[in-house]
């Protein structure tokens, strides 16, 4: 599997206040932030490694006055260009017509909560989940492929069959992603689903039927469910974490994924070519001898591979056993069965 997406957070500036903030984003920008120039050259580096997606996040990327430049060298090297903005003032149709002439491909817009209420206590910020609905209607008129992001964790699990309703009937998405929260930047441990729940909610999404592609973050079992409910074979290779994906900090560092933000390197000292591919804890990463617990006897391990973040954030080892998943290794039948994801 070689290089698919590289996310690089252009800043972790942000007015946003939200509880789970992987980020824990300030209002100010951090001077260390990685250049126009720099992040010219770090772009140029991805597309020359062979990555097909490059999602510029944040933070808020618009805090940035050269975003729409980044976007246009991401363009230019033949990218796909994910953009991640936040739903703050600057979130307009003049900023989103600026990332599509840029050459934005896919718009991602975070929405965890089906009203104001739920959203807004989330977030922080009074007025977010109307800039966000209000920017969600603007991207379709522009013609822009839509992605919506909900962060799947205590607060938000009884919102979801309201926001999958919002979705279906009132916002036309393309894509819903669901960010199964990890225990990190602001998240705690007691906004954490337990094993148990996220085995539900993935059952229950993997049952339903969409109008919209679903895809789930730091929960890669999900295909596994996914492909047993269509009666379609599982992937032969899943991306994941330093598999086939990548992050790039606002400083430069190179990590498996924003969620499991261990450095391998920094592309100030390093290329990103060696930091993504020669790395220690990547080459790991992408070797199934190397995992421990269900993980590394696991028969499932190339579709699926475990939240490696997750196993990070619990028991501090990023190789070790996926703590969300109930999968239980070589029991009879196939990867995803009912009968066998059981604890």
């Amino acid at each position: 599997m070689g290089l698919v997406t590289v996310a690089w957070e252009v800043t972790r500036s942000c007015p946003l206040r939200c509880k789970h903030c992987r980020a824990d984003a300030r209002i100010r920008r951090d001077p260390r932030e990685l250049s126009t120039d720099e992040g010219r050259s770090l772009i140029a580096e991805i597309a020359a490694a062979g990555a097909k997606v490059l999602v510029i996040t944040g933070g808020d990327p618009l805090a940035r006055p050269d975003v729409f430049d980044l976007i246009r060298a991401g363009r230019d090297h033949g990218l796909h260009v994910g953009f991640s903005p936040s739903g703050t003032p600057r979130l307009n149709r003049r900023s989103l017509e600026g990332a599509l002439n840029a050459g934005v491909g896919t718009i991602h817009l975070s929405l965890d909560g089906a009203g104001v209420e739920t959203h807004d206590a989330f977030r922080g910020v009074p007025g977010s989940f109307r800039r966000t609905l209000g920017a969600a209607k603007i991207v379709r008129e522009l013609g822009c492929r839509l992605q919506i992001g909900t962060t799947v964790c205590k607060e938000t699990l009884a919102e979801l069959p309201a926001i999958a309703s919002l979705l279906t009937n009132e916002v036309e998405v393309d894509v819903w992603t669901l960010f199964f929260l990890v225990v990190t930047g602001r998240a705690t441990s007691g906004q954490q689903l337990d094993a148990a729940e996220q085995d539900q909610v993935l059952r229950d999404v993997a049952r339903a039927r969409y109008p919209f592609a679903v895809r789930t973050v730091e929960a890669p079992v999900f295909r596994l469910m996914l492909a047993e409910e269509s009666g379609v074979e599982p992937p032969a290779f899943g991306v994941g974490d330093g598999r086939g994906f990548c992050f790039v900090s606002h400083v430069g560092d190179v990590c498996p994924s924003g969620f499991l933000e261990l450095p391998v390197g920094n592309v100030r000292t390093s290329s990103f070519t060696s930091c993504y591919f020669d790395a220690p804890l990547m080459r790991s990463l992408r070797s199934q001898e190397h995992y421990r617990g269900r993980c590394g006897s696991c028969d499932c391990w190339s579709a699926c591979g475990g939240s490696r973040a997750r196993a990070w954030a619990t028991n501090g080892d990023p190789l070790g056993e996926d703590p969300g998943c109930l999968y239980q290794p070589h029991a009879p039948g196939h990867c995803g069965d009912a009968a066998l994801l059981r604890s």
